[in-house]
């Protein structure tokens, strides 16, 4: 049996690794789990195998796939690139998605808006390859999910659904300044309210938006945000990388003071406007239906529920060709390195 190495920081990895861990042991392969910083304690679906560093250096894997900005580069095998999200523009600067550090040795990109951004850097640095595979984590969201999603609608007993996330980032986060207006529909109890904040959200407004759940909402842990999101009719949020997610199904959002509106949202950043914002997002108009196909088409066209099988073809194929296919690692490569090293506890074999 070959041997494959998933690594995350945070605990949103998960979602995205639990796919491809799924589609490794399905063709025999033996998957282990490296789970650090912000992920550390947590577990991923047996039969994966937790590690810890040590465990994974000795693992000696095949190919090590990242739900994280960084990857161990101490540990052998090729460094595979899946995201932890889609391009938000969060950052006004270069240091957004498309920074490289020198870390990976292949970039499996969601859908052209990100693949021909790193096909052009690919061709300029030549130490790491591109291929589109789209995104491990949407998987779910286009198989048979055993009626998970349609357990969660139940208790909607035939109202619409909406889905509330938001981002951590505080200068962008909707969160703290919703939270009124959105008990308020909750009270209404004319649409069943689904809620989730990013795991780096401060735990007291955690317990404020787990207090809103009842006969008219239900509060939804992070693991289960990809469930939801098709579950709901319509997402409500700000800046988060979930509003591109949601859009991938084709459904429209809402979204509270975005920091870079685009065509297929309904932006707004006025809190008392939020009833009227909701009901043009369930009676969308033609243009913004079409505005959505089309934003959903770049950035991931794949429906098929099978993205992690590309990644896997992918990975295989540069293995196949050989690592050594690729041009030397920048040097401050080694510099991040070095840090990654110390971060892990592994300055010593």
């Amino acid at each position: 049996m070959t041997d494959y190495l998933l690594f995350a920081t945070e605990r949103y990895g998960l979602p995205i690794l639990t796919p491809l861990a799924q589609a490794l042991h399905a063709r025999g392969a033996r998957v282990h789990a490296l789970l650090a910083g912000g992920a550390s304690g947590l577990v991923l679906p047996a039969p994966v195998r937790p590690v810890d560093v040590r465990g994974a250096v000795a693992l000696r894997p095949r190919a090590v796939f990242s739900a994280s900005n960084e990857v161990p580069t101490f540990v052998s095998g090729a460094k595979v690139q899946l995201f932890h999200g889609f391009n938000v523009e969060k950052r006004a600067d270069g240091r957004g998605h498309f920074r490289v550090r020198g870390l990976f040795d292949l970039y499996c990109t969601q859908g052209p808006a990100t693949t021909v951004p790193f096909q052009a850097l690919a061709r300029q640095l030549r130490h790491f390859a591109v291929v589109e595979t789209g995104w491990p984590k949407l998987d779910p969201l286009f198989r048979d999910d055993g009626g998970a999603s349609a357990a969660l609608r139940a208790p909607a007993a035939g109202r619409p659904v909406v889905l509330f996330a938001s981002t951590f980032t505080e200068r962008l986060s909707a969160a703290p300044v919703l939270l009124p207006a959105i008990a308020a529909q909750v009270a209404r109890g004319d649409r069943y309210w689904l809620l989730t904040l990013h795991p780096k959200c401060p735990p007291a407004l955690f317990d404020r938006y787990r207090a809103l759940a009842g006969a008219n909402a239900a509060f939804i842990e992070p693991e289960a945000l990809v469930t939801a999101q098709r579950a709901a009719d319509v997402l409500l949020a700000d800046t988060t990388s979930v509003v591109s997610e949601f859009v991938v199904q084709r459904k429209p959002v809402v979204t509270f003071r975005n920091r870079a509106p685009k065509p297929h949202m309904l932006d707004f950043d006025d809190p008392a406007r939020l009833p009227d914002l909701l009901s043009q997002a369930f009676d969308p108009p033609a243009p913004l239906r079409a505005a959505i196909a089309a934003y959903a088409d770049a950035i991931h066209p794949w429906r098929d529920g099978r993205s992690s099988e590309r990644v896997i073809d992918a990975t295989e194929a540069l293995l196949v060709r050989g690592l050594a296919s690729l041009a030397r690692k920048p040097l401050g490569a080694w510099w991040r390195a070095l840090q990654i090293r110390r971060e892990l506890g592994y300055l010593r074999p």
